[in-house]
């Protein structure tokens, strides 16, 4: 959350008392929403965890989410460096854009990462709908065992491509290699962020 020390260092009389906030999805890295945060929404945000804006249409404090259900929850929030401005981190309780899209910038190209995100949220779904019958769902239904047994595979073809020195198969056996290994991490209730950050707690 924003700390007493930063917060003081904001210059409300800078930006006429109205602070403009980023929303940015905290796993994903997708930029949700852009708003307008005054003194009381931003105290309101960093107490409640909850994104809360002021409306400039409706004059008053307004909680994202609270006609929809869609609430922004926070992770964190940090200042620019000439503290006119506020990127807040969030996980988002279901779409963010009031036209039911995840964010409301539109996009025709999501960003490598986000991408990846998807996926996963994809291989999710394809878990708990056991009736499809796609690839990823013969997987799931295959049990543990097949789906380590695949990763294994992939990872001696990833290894042998390189090996070899063939790129374009290098590219594709480690496609392969990741694909069934965000599966195998589904099928055991676990996500890629997790690793990540395990990943972060190595690197320190």
């Amino acid at each position: 959350m924003l700390n007493k020390k930063a917060y003081l260092k904001i210059n409300w009389n800078k930006i006429r008392d109205m602070l403009p906030a980023i929303i940015q999805h905290s796993v994903s890295g997708e930029i949700l929403m852009h708003g307008y945060m005054n003194k009381e929404a931003l105290d309101k945000t960093n107490q409640e965890k909850i994104v809360t804006f002021y409306s400039r249409t409706k004059k008053r404090l307004w909680t994202k989410g609270e006609s929809s259900g869609n609430y922004l929850k926070v992770v964190n929030i940090s200042l620019d460096c000439d503290y006119d401005s506020i990127l807040i981190l969030v996980i988002p309780q279901g779409n963010t854009c009031h036209l039911d899209r995840s964010s409301c910038f539109v996009s025709y190209m999501i960003p490598d990462f986000t991408f990846l995100y998807y996926l996963e949220n994809i291989l999710k779904k394809r878990k708990k709908n056991n009736k499809n019958l796609s690839y990823t769902n013969n997987l799931y239904s295959s049990g543990t065992k097949r789906i380590a047994q695949k990763v294994a595979e992939e990872g001696i073809e990833t290894a042998l491509a390189a090996v070899t020195n063939d790129r374009e198969e290098l590219i594709n056996e480690s496609s392969d290699l990741i694909f069934h290994l965000l599966v195998l991490l589904q099928n055991q209730s676990l996500d890629f962020n997790l690793v990540i950050s395990n990943l972060r707690k190595r690197n320190k």
